[in-house]
Formats: C-alpha cells, sequence, structure tokens
C-alpha cells in the first residue's frame, strides 16, 4: 500500500461512498474521495431528505382540516412554494456541509471533481487536471432518472431532481411511472394543491409490494381527488403557445398541464467513467456494473456498492454495502452484504411501511399462508370525520408459524416498519407476536392481537 498516493480512493460522495470513507480513514488508512456534484448524493441532495421535507409540507392542508374535530378554529391558511424551497435547500447545504466535514474530519481528503479510472490503481480527476494512485478503487457514483428519448416532446418533461426547484409551483402535472417515486411526488403536488394526474401502463401502482396495500392506496388516492390513468402511457408532449404543455395519452386523451414529469425508473451512473478500458465487466440490461457477493468487480481491487450495481436501489442498503467493505478489505473479515427482509416505505398519503414477502410471493414459495388482516379507521381520524381506512397485515407461514411479511398502510406505517424489520430478520412466529402485550390505544397493538387467521392460502387455494 505504501507504493501509491492512497490506500482506498472512492469515487462518488453520496451515502455509500461516503460512510466507506469516513470509516476506512477512521481506521487510519489513507482516504480520498471524490464527489463532482455535491457531497450527500440522490438521497440528501435531491432524494429522501428534500422529498420527506416536502412529503411534510404537503400533510398540512389535512392536518388543517382534521383540526376542526378537534375543536380548533383554523385561519383560512396560505402556501408559498418559493419559501418551501429556499427553506429546503438551507437544510440541504447544512447536511452537505455535515457530509463533508464528517470524511475530512475523520482523516480523509475530499475532491469536488469528476473521476474517471484510467488503470485499475490509477484515478485521473478531471476538474483538477491530476491523476492519483490508489491501492483499492471503490466506486460509489447511485444513479439518476432514467429519460425517454423516445417520447416526442421529452425534452419538455422534467423529472424528480428538477422537481424539488421549479421556479413556480404548478397548477396542474402530470407524472408518469407507477413506483413509489411517482406515487410519493403525485401525493405531494396533490396536498400542494396541484391538480395531479398520475399515468401508469402497468395494471396496478406500486408493483411487487402486497396487492392489498397497493389496491387500497389507489383508492385512496382517487377519493382524494388524486386521477389514476393505469394500462396507459404518454404518447407525445407539445408546448403551447402559452407555455402549457399537452400531453397526448392512450386512448388518444390529451392533458393540458403546466408541468409533465418522468419518474419510469432509474439508471446506473456508468457512463464516462473508463469502466469499459480497464475491462469492468457490467451487467448488459441495467448498465450496472456487476459485483460478487462482497461488491467486489471481476478487477481484484476495484469495488461498487449501492445503485451503481442495482442490487437493491435504498440508501441504508448503500450504508450496508459501505460497512460489509470496509471489514472485508480493512478488517479481514471477509462479510458480504444481507439483502433479505429489507423493511422500506413509500411516503404517500397514507403511508405504506411493508417488510418481507407480500401475499402473493408467500403463495409461490410456501404451501400453506395464513393472512391476518385488519382494516380500520384510525382513532385520529374518529373525531375528524375523515374517511380514511388504515390496513394492517400480516403474512404466515401455515406450517413453521414464521411471520413471512408484515405490511402496513396508514399514519406513522414507516415507523412501524423500521420496527417490525426486527422480529421478521429474527425469524420470530406469529406466537411470538401473540403472546406480547399490546400498546392501548395504538394502531399498531393490531399486530399482536389478530389471533385468528382471516383466510388461509394452501396449495394455490384460498379457504
Amino acid at each position: 500500500m505504501a507504493g501509491y498516493d492512497y490506500d482506498l480512493f472512492v469515487i462518488g460522495g453520496g451515502s455509500g461512498g461516503v460512510r466507506a470513507a469516513r470509516v476506512a480513514a477512521a481506521l487510519g488508512k489513507r482516504v480520498g474521495i471524490a464527489e463532482e456534484s455535491r457531497f450527500g448524493g440522490t438521497c440528501v441532495i435531491r432524494g429522501c431528505v428534500p422529498k420527506k421535507l416536502y412529503v411534510y409540507a404537503s400533510q398540512f392542508p389535512e392536518h388543517f382540516a382534521d383540526a376542526a374535530g378537534y375543536g380548533w378554529t383554523v385561519p383560512e391558511a396560505s402556501f408559498d412554494w418559493q419559501t418551501l424551497v429556499a427553506s429546503k435547500d438551507r437544510e440541504i447545504s447544512r447536511l452537505e456541509a455535515i457530509y463533508k466535514k464528517n470524511v475530512e474530519g475523520s482523516g480523509g481528503e475530499t475532491f469536488h471533481s469528476r473521476a474517471m479510472i484510467v488503470d485499475p490503481h490509477v484515478v485521473l480527476l478531471l476538474g483538477k487536471d491530476r491523476t492519483v494512485t490508489a491501492d483499492q478503487i471503490l466506486i460509489a457514483t447511485g444513479g439518476r432518472p432514467a429519460a425517454h428519448p423516445a417520447l416526442p416532446g421529452h425534452e419538455h418533461c422534467i423529472f424528480s431532481n428538477e422537481a424539488f426547484d421549479l421556479k413556480e409551483l404548478p397548477k396542474a402535472i402530470m407524472i408518469e411511472g407507477g413506483g413509489y417515486i411517482a406515487v410519493e411526488f403525485a401525493n405531494i403536488f396533490h396536498g400542494l394543491g396541484v391538480d395531479t394526474t398520475l399515468v401508469y401502463r402497468g395494471k396496478e401502482i406500486l408493483s411487487r409490494f402486497d396487492m392489498d396495500l397497493r389496491r387500497t392506496l389507489h383508492e385512496t388516492m382517487e377519493k382524494k381527488g388524486i386521477k389514476i390513468l393505469c394500462h396507459a402511457v404518454s404518447e407525445s408532449v407539445s408546448k403551447r403557445t402559452d407555455g402549457r404543455l399537452d400531453v397526448r395519452i392512450t386512448g388518444d386523451q390529451v392533458l393540458t398541464v403546466d408541468q409533465a414529469m418522468l419518474a419510469i425508473g432509474r439508471i446506473p451512473n456508468t457512463e464516462n467513467m473508463g469502466l469499459e478500458g480497464i475491462g469492468i465487466e457490467m451487467v448488459t440490461a441495467t448498465g450496472a456494473i456487476k459485483v460478487d457477493r462482497y461488491s467486489r468487480t471481476n478487477i481484484d481491487n476495484i469495488w461498487a456498492i449501492g445503485d451503481v450495481t442495482n442490487r437493491v436501489q435504498l440508501t441504508p442498503v448503500a450504508i450496508h454495502e459501505a460497512m460489509c467493505f470496509v471489514e472485508t478489505v480493512f478488517k479481514n473479515n471477509p462479510t458480504a452484504p444481507d439483502h433479505d427482509t429489507i423493511a422500506t416505505a413509500v411516503f404517500s398519503q397514507p403511508e405504506i411501511g411493508t417488510v418481507g414477502l407480500s401475499e402473493d410471493d408467500a403463495v409461490k414459495r410456501f404451501a400453506d399462508i395464513e393472512i391476518y388482516r385488519a382494516s380500520f379507521r384510525p382513532m385520529r381520524h374518529t373525531l375528524s370525520g375523515r374517511d380514511e381506512k388504515m390496513l394492517i397485515k400480516l403474512v404466515v407461514d401455515g406450517a413453521s408459524r414464521k411471520v413471512l411479511g408484515a405490511h402496513i398502510l396508514g399514519p406513522d406505517a414507516g415507523e412501524m416498519a423500521q420496527l417490525l424489520g426486527i422480529p421478521l430478520k429474527a425469524g420470530l412466529t406469529k406466537d411470538d407476536f401473540d403472546r406480547t402485550m399490546a400498546v392501548h390505544p395504538t394502531a399498531a397493538e393490531e399486530l399482536v392481537t389478530m389471533y385468528k387467521p382471516t383466510y388461509r392460502v394452501k396449495d394455490g387455494e384460498r379457504i
């Protein structure tokens, strides 16, 4: 290692890259990290953090309306988009500085530059017109929204990146996509008073989530006033003389909107990094970097973590992979990331929290499945009069009694999913749930008071 400038050089200053750089530097390793944009990456700068802030902002109209049932008189409220954007910018800048400071405080060196790998041990910093050498190289460049160049008028569309910084709040928006990004932004814009239409090519939003959650959220969103058009795609986007957009969708229907947003997936950032030149093996279908179970590429000293590998595109996963990388490379403790039973949330309104297998996936893998399901109006909606149901569902293996999946739609579902991730990861059974005392009155108590299955699915047949 002594013959190189660095023991580790990280390309990409997002959550995974920064974690690897900081922890390795704290071990006394010579670490450099390059980021061409802003430290913090997708999650902090243009993803999870600003999105959650906007989710909070979009929830206030319902809070104001619900307050009346509890005796509050709330004067007519008004919303200022520019204030939200400016407040978000201040918070993001604060977090960005912390990410950079944490690396430098641990002894790492940061570079604001695009980086290319020109040799298995050599990195070119384009912004600095400088090359550095490293014993180990970690690629953590993340991903970006997938473009749609085949769509006529695609140049008039925005992506999630731009949605956070629009000069003004649109009066009407079309969002194409049915994944969690599309669904979350549909709820955000609707909550801020925007006429919102979600267009999705599939038969139901949020593929890969439990079907009960998907259907119930769809129905709830439509009751709120969000228009959802399934089995449909945008076919062209044209700009009008008044600056608005005409979006032609399946069935020759035309939507006139102020903004058209594409949320049709994300792709890894692997272009123009020199990967092909040094022989890094890629996954042809996705453009992702191919890695083994320890995050090592086909070149022994080059590794990759996070969205650029297209394994599981979640910030906590990238951080976990970074910690496993440090264990493997610098602690002589080979550790493979554990991608099984990952809890996740969709910050829709109401939000979704889920961990483990959906009912459909469980039925494919187990001969005897028990479903425990409760649908009810949460207590917070009783005095407000809000007609909105909460859904709690457990998927259980009838043979072993192991809880295979837990799915929640309703207030604080994401918080519940994080806690449910622990017993499901530990492989606890429905009997363990049943002998756990309830916390009353809470919505979460349903998780430990559903003693009899709602129905069973045996050999593919519902009984």
